[in-house]
């Protein structure tokens, strides 16, 4: 099987002195022991989902535990939760409050402030119901908090201090030009490695967006390959998902961050070597396993 791609230097200059993104470099860094049970990897929590878009919660869900996380569960609205246990056996389904803007009642709110990763917007569909039910999980105190799709539509609007500082944004070119003030022209942002850098420091968050990862302390990485197969419905559910579980194993926000991005693109490159173009988001979350192979 071909090597990884890695980042093209000319790009790497491009973004600023950007740490280039390689197998030796992550087998350097390395993650958390495995430990010898589902606790020890950690314990994930995805809020999200609606009747009309179910499935990024699934994806969200599944490629967190494909990363390795130990122990998974969802919060979705209560007209989609019993038909979610059917199709994620392995997550502990919840229901959300009946209204988005009441509070969670207490078992609730001891599951999202025990997880070691909260990951916020897979699958809604709704930016009020998704304001609501983000300061209700802020209001929860959550120890980490990945944010994705609606969940970063609204966050200009909020109250940075309410949430935690380990915060970590999964932006696609149109949510990061939202996040910047750009409306959603992502033809506003000319130089990509700027704009997420931007990012990072506004909101105090790691922040990947496509190849470029930037921290809040201006350190960035650049993440080659991928390729133009991920450009797929439900590829960013997959890749907030990869991320929230290698954040709940215990990984630096950063580093979580930057192992999700080059695993999400090598189950691309993957998945492109075997089937061309016209791959499925649900395959990239099943080959996760096999590209971390490849660094371990």
């Amino acid at each position: 099987m071909p090597e990884p791609t890695e980042p093209d230097p000319a790009q790497t200059e491009e973004a600023g002195r950007a740490t280039a993104v390689t197998p030796d470099l992550l087998r350097g860094w390395g993650l958390p022991d495995p430990g010898e049970d589902k606790k020890s990897r950690g314990d994930v929590v995805v809020i999200g989902g609606s009747r009309r878009t179910p499935g990024g919660v699934i994806l969200a869900g599944e490629a967190a535990l494909r990363v390795g996380a130990g122990r998974l569960g969802v919060f979705v609205p209560g007209s989609i939760d019993a038909h979610l246990g059917a199709v994620l056996p392995e997550a502990a389904i919840n229901a959300l409050p009946d209204r988005a803007s009441d509070p969670f009642e207490d078992p609730a709110r001891e599951t999202i402030a025990r997880a070691d990763a909260v990951l916020v917007g897979p699958g809604f569909d709704d930016a009020e119901e998704t304001r609501d039910t983000l300061e209700a999980v802020a209001d929860a105190g959550p120890r980490a908090l990945v944010l994705d799709a609606y969940a970063l539509g609204v966050l200009p609007g909020l109250d940075r201090t309410l949430l935690p500082d380990r915060l970590l944004l999964t932006p696609n070119r149109e949510e990061l030009a939202i996040l910047l003030d750009e409306g959603s022209d992502p033809d506003a942002l000319a130089d990509l490695a700027a704009a997420v850098g931007e990012a990072a420091r506004r909101y105090r968050a790691v922040v990947t967006c496509y190849d470029v990862v930037s921290g809040p302390d201006g350190e960035s990485w650049l993440v080659g390959g991928g390729g133009p197969g991920l450009a797929t419905s439900g590829s960013g559910d997959v890749l907030a998902g990869a991320i929230a579980g290698f954040v709940a194993r215990g990984t630096a926000l950063s580093r979580a961050a930057v192992w999700g991005s080059w695993a999400h693109a090598r189950a691309g490159e993957r998945l492109t070597e075997r089937l061309g173009l016209g791959f499925l988001a649900r395959e990239l979350a099943a080959e996760l396993p096999f590209a971390l192979r490849e660094v371990g």
